[in-house]
């Protein structure tokens, strides 16, 4: 879809997003606190003319100058053009502060990829994706943070420091969409862009207690295409505080089914009558530890669905061996992609000084085994009909999102040697890379807090092209279980 074509959509796009909009949370009615508002509410206001565009982006402004000393999520800060676009951008949620992740150009803007290798670059040219995005009508604050080329599952780049949870602050935000999430935990912005190559949506949403959608395959507007390859498993989406603002970014981003090859979601406003039959289970693809925490967060919220009236029995997954080890070949290739065009780009060759272990790491590994990837690349897309066939007979699968509640500062640090970072992601992160090789839809929902008071997300996945399902079971869940009033010691 072209930038022209989604604009020229945007009356459709206004009219569902003022439909979401009709349906006023009573919790939100009340509230007085802009931090608390999440971008559905905040467009009406603006929309009501109850606050101003410039109103709302100011003091986004104010609480990221407070918030992010104690979080440090802001890559780059364009907070003197956001006070210029305040009040003439069009759009269904025109007003809205927002930013966007470091991987992604806006033009004139500084991209720092999360790494060291791009001082003084700015952005030269817009994906569709980002064109989009900003068609909402929002406003962007700058760039949040994200790990090096968002290969790992925290955000703690040598590029920019460590960013930090506003629930805990000696603990991770998750990855790489980690600085879009924190700034959306703590109340900064209501809705702030994300991307998932590999969990990078749903393992921040978990760490800091927002909801987090991976999307199908080809759901939304093409976004870097030179990184798609033979499997494309990275889409974007956003970090959001309510199931409903994620549901209204979905209906507005979604590209017509002729070019997605997908079924339209269209606009979801509430829970189904519909009771699902929900495949759980609790062990990871390569049968990895889990904390016992984690464990027990997933089964209270099967016990919750169950509650619901929602069937719910325990699976195995399908999967022969081999599928990590071939993910992990793949993932590889795009850490080499990136470091390939800075070498061609620069004229230089890479090194330690601009590129962290963990990059340099993964580019050997697929050098020694670079004979091995045609392998992986057919191993990938073979799972696809595994996957499929889990459906028969459910209609959801549940999962954890990560393998333990967020862990502490610098247990994913920069500087630890490849192999050790290496099996510790994969032992963290081993659920939701699945969700991208098949191209399938998933969602972390903010369902339990561990004993130390930190977010554990339960994982919903459903077939490829099935958001609808898993949107109106988060309503669902949102209803009876809701997380709006539980708020960060780092808030607003």
């Amino acid at each position: 879809m072209t930038r022209r074509n989604f604009l020229e959509q945007g009356g459709v796009a206004g009219g569902i997003l003022a439909m979401a909009a009709s349906c006023e949370r009573a919790d939100q009615k009340a509230a007085n606190d802009l931090a608390s508002l999440d971008a559905v509410e905040t467009a009406a206001r603006i929309g009501a003319g109850e606050i101003s565009a410039k109103e709302a982006v100011e003091a986004a402004i104010d609480r990221a100058e407070r918030i992010d000393r104690k979080i440090n999520a802001i890559a780059f800060k364009t907070f003197d053009a956001a006070r210029e676009a305040a009040g003439t951008r069009s759009g269904p949620w025109a007003g809205v502060p927002t930013f966007i992740k470091d991987l992604d150009d806006l033009v004139g803007v500084p991209t720092g990829f999360g790494s060291r290798a791009f001082p003084g670059y700015k952005g030269r040219a817009q994906t569709p994706l980002i064109d989009a995005v900003l068609a909402l009508g929002v406003v962007s604050l700058g760039k949040s943070a994200t790990p090096e080329f968002g290969l790992t599952a925290t955000t703690e780049p040598k590029s920019a420091g460590k960013t930090r949870n506003p629930w805990d602050t000696d603990h991770s935000t998750g990855g790489s969409s980690g600085g879009a999430a924190a700034l959306v935990a703590a109340g900064v912005v209501p809705v702030a862009h994300a991307s998932d190559g590999g969990g990078s949506i749903r393992i921040p949403a978990s760490c800091c207690g927002n909801v987090g959608l991976k999307v199908s395959r080809n759901r939304y507007p093409e976004a870097r295409p030179e990184l798609a390859g033979p499997v494309t498993i990275a889409v974007h989406g956003v970090q959001s505080r309510t199931v409903r603002d994620t549901a209204a970014v979905v209906a507005a981003l979604e590209v017509p089914p002729e070019e997605s090859g997908l079924p339209p979601v269209g606009l979801a406003t509430r829970a189904s009558e519909r009771r699902l039959r929900i495949g759980l289970f609790t062990a990871g693809a390569d049968g990895l530890p889990v904390d016992v925490e984690v464990v027990e967060a997933t089964r209270a919220a099967a016990k919750l669905c169950e509650n619901l009236g929602h069937a719910v029995e325990e699976i195995a997954l399908p999967f022969a061996p081999g599928l990590s080890e071939a993910f992990l070949l793949y993932w590889a290739k795009y850490a080499e992609v990136a470091v390939v065009k800075w070498e061609e780009g620069s004229g230089l060759k890479r090194n330690g000084l601009a590129f962290e272990n963990f990059t340099l790491g993964l580019i050997e590994t697929l050098e020694a085994q670079r004979e091995k990837l045609p392998a992986a690349i057919a191993r990938l897309q073979a799972a696809d009909a595994e996957f499929a066939s889990m459906f028969a007979d459910l209609d959801l699968l549940l999962s954890p999102v990560v393998a333990a509640p967020p862990p502490e500062i610098g247990y994913l640090d920069a500087d630890l040697p490849y192999e050790e970072h290496l099996k510790r992601v994969v032992g963290y992160a081993q659920f939701t890379g699945l969700y991208n090789i098949v191209g399938a839809p998933a969602i972390s929902l903010p369902l339990s807090m561990s004993a130390k008071g930190l977010p554990i997300g339960a994982m919903f996945g459903a077939k490829k092209g099935d958001e609808r399902t898993l949107l109106e079971l988060a309503f669902e869940l949102e209803e009876a279980a809701p997380w709006s009033g539980r708020r960060p010691p780092i808030f607003g």
